[in-house]
């Protein structure tokens, strides 16, 4: 069985067997075809409600709302928070140290790629921040939920290992998510 595979830019893989047809990433578009509004990112100026358990809103300019990002690698968002926030992020292993920072306006923290982090409101008021990934399809992953809804089978018992924890205590937590 021959496999063909076609490179259609830095982000668009096609690979061509005789069984299927698979694609990393998005098609590039004809460059006689583009049109201004592709390249045009109208919502950032727009403020959601971070009125909810998580406390944030965020508002995405990934490749599926910004064409002209495909085969670039980044994306962006609007994040809504309250007027001061804390962010802060976990080194890998072995050492698993907390590092954290309170922003203002106009501050910038980086957070290497593949890092557990957060950001959580400490003020009052209105504020946002703009986040710049490394991923023009970036992807969210929320530990609370990645842990508590991960089927078709109970992870109970995995993570009452993980946290040394009773599975009633690993239950309890689980039933909020």
């Amino acid at each position: 069985m021959a496999t063909d595979i076609l490179f259609l830019g830095l982000a668009a893989l096609v690979i061509i067997s005789a069984t299927a047809v698979f694609m990393y990433g998005f098609a590039r578009k004809d460059p006689k075809m583009v049109q201004a509004n592709e390249s045009y990112f109208g919502r950032l100026h727009l403020a959601g409600n971070g009125s909810n358990p998580v406390g944030s809103k965020g508002t995405p300019g990934t490749v599926a709302q910004l064409a002209g990002l495909n085969t670039l690698g980044i994306s962006l968002a609007r994040i809504d928070y309250e007027l001061h926030i804390e962010v802060g992020f976990i080194t890998s292993n072995l050492d698993n140290c907390l590092i954290t920072k309170i922003l203002s306006k106009g501050d910038v923290l980086v957070f290497s790629m593949g890092l557990i982090h957060y950001h959580r409101n400490v003020g009052y008021g209105n504020a946002f921040a703009v986040a710049v990934l490394g991923s023009q399809n970036p992807s969210v992953i929320t530990i609370a939920n990645a842990v508590s809804k991960s089927g078709p089978i109970s992870v109970t018992d995995i993570l009452a290992k993980a946290f040394q924890a009773n599975k009633s205590i690993v239950d309890q937590i689980q039933s909020k998510f």
